[in-house]
């Protein structure tokens, strides 16, 4: 039986489940999925199981509804970044991008829920849900600067390099070893990822590979010269 407790969710059956997915998404990200149980759902909430489970048949649903959510506010936050930053010089798209999935991935736990917590079935949800979400979006961007000529190397190797540097940095304990905030680090990854491999604009591929050519041949010719 629901308690009192409910009145101010109970006006309807849409504004009652999303107060369960309020409810779940705080206690989820909060103490983790893992330790958060239905009845301690109910507790929170003020109300039955019973009415939790007729909205929602059990915690993996739940919690795929709440990522749903999580995502979704990802995806605005996304195209929001993109949007903002149209017009702009390339490398500056692909950072303002990639700081913005940073923050946004962390903030939601992506990394860790795609990488070992959870069952299998969550953790596949939550590699799909980034795919969709973030890097088929980097995936369309650095195709993009290679048509044009900015991005000498592959856009899938470009992809798959910053993914990993992405999703490492996510889980990793430097931000606290070398006390620096996750987004300055985030900033300098991205640099370091992104400055070697992004060309001026002014500068085609044909002009580039004859420099490196000279540059080599010179290196040689100093190795094993008199």
């Amino acid at each position: 039986m629901e308690t009192n407790q409910v009145s101010p969710v109970s006006t309807s059956d849409t504004q009652r489940a999303d107060a369960i997915v309020d409810a779940a998404g705080r206690l989820f990200f909060g103490a983790g999925f893992a330790r958060v149980s239905m009845d301690d759902l109910a507790r929170e909430l003020g109300m039955s199981k019973k009415t939790i489970y007729r909205h929602f048949p059990d915690k993996r649903g739940l919690l795929a509804a709440v990522l749903d959510r999580q995502f979704a506010a990802v995806e605005r936050t996304l195209a929001a970044a993109t949007e903002d930053a149209a017009g702009q010089p390339f490398d500056v798209r692909v950072q303002q991008f990639l700081i913005a999935a940073g923050s946004e991935l962390g903030r939601i736990g992506a990394p860790q829920l795609a990488t070992g917590r959870g069952d299998a079935m969550l953790r596949q949800y939550v590699e799909q849900r980034v795919d969709e979400v973030v890097y088929r979006r980097l995936d369309e961007l650095f195709q993009e600067g290679h048509r044009q000529g900015l991005l000498p190397a592959p856009p899938q190797l470009l992809s798959e390099i910053t993914r990993g540097a992405l999703e490492r940095l996510l889980m990793s304990e430097l931000p606290r070893d070398l006390d620096w905030t996750a987004a300055d680090l985030l900033r300098a990854t991205v640099d370091t990822v992104l400055y070697g491999a992004i060309r001026p604009a002014d500068q085609g591929i044909d002009d580039q590979q004859p420099q490196a050519a000279t540059r080599a041949a010179r290196d040689d010719d100093q190795e094993v010269g008199p």
